[in-house]
């Protein structure tokens, strides 16, 4: 196959963008710099002057899924509008939308094994997208009095466990993984169930 002519400033890119369909295909863990390099149409040797190692190049790869990530949970969010209740259902449902639209993406962040600090830059797009969440449920949690008020990360965090449950187990397409249900609606439901366990819906919502 022919090299293609990249410039200095795309083929960082170029070979992310390669390495994001290896990882649908066979994992973040299943592929090699010289496959990815393959992918890309150069030299191996040419991965070499943008990404120490394998592992370097999983780590922008989910840094930038992080990006994407925050960006769909930010618009998702919609600065509360039009209530605390609906942003919050939103964001939930955008992760749902990310897994399913950026699978190379998620993988890398959430399948990898990276740690979320390996770098000050990943660490701060991971920081941003899980503040966004932190926000929806700190708005919604304003009704709840001080003393029985769970905090903010705790809050959100459980809303991410669920949301990342269904997305494993029946979002993603796996075998054994379907539902007699739809995933958006598992979700909904669960977010609704603990969502009236701390009194912030009334039973007949």
């Amino acid at each position: 196959m022919p090299k293609r002519g990249y410039h200095h400033g795309n083929l960082r890119q170029a070979l992310v963008e390669a390495a994001l369909k290896l990882i649908e295909e066979k994992g973040p863990t299943g592929f090699t710099l010289s496959e990815a390099a393959k992918n890309a149409g150069v030299t191996p040797a040419a991965v070499y002057r943008h990404f120490e190692g394998r592992e370097d190049l999983i780590i922008e790869a989910a840094r930038q899924g992080h990006e994407i990530f925050a960006d769909l949970m930010e618009y998702a969010f919609n600065n509360g509008e039009p209530t605390a209740l609906k942003a919050f259902e939103a964001t939930g449902r955008a992760y749902l939308a990310f897994a399913r639209k950026y699978p190379g993406h998620y993988m890398a962040m959430f399948e990898s094994g990276i740690s979320m600090q390996a770098t000050p830059e990943l660490a701060a797009a991971a920081t941003r997208s899980r503040s966004i969440l932190e926000r929806a449920a700190e708005a919604l949690s304003e009704h709840i009095p001080p003393g029985k008020r769970p905090p903010p990360s705790m809050f959100s965090a459980h809303i991410w466990a669920l949301s990342h449950g269904v997305v494993e187990l029946f979002a993603r397409g796996r075998p054994g993984g379907n539902a007699p249900f739809p995933p958006e609606d598992l979700l909904e439901a669960g977010i609704g169930i603990y969502l009236r366990g701390l009194g912030l819906i009334t039973p007949d919502q």
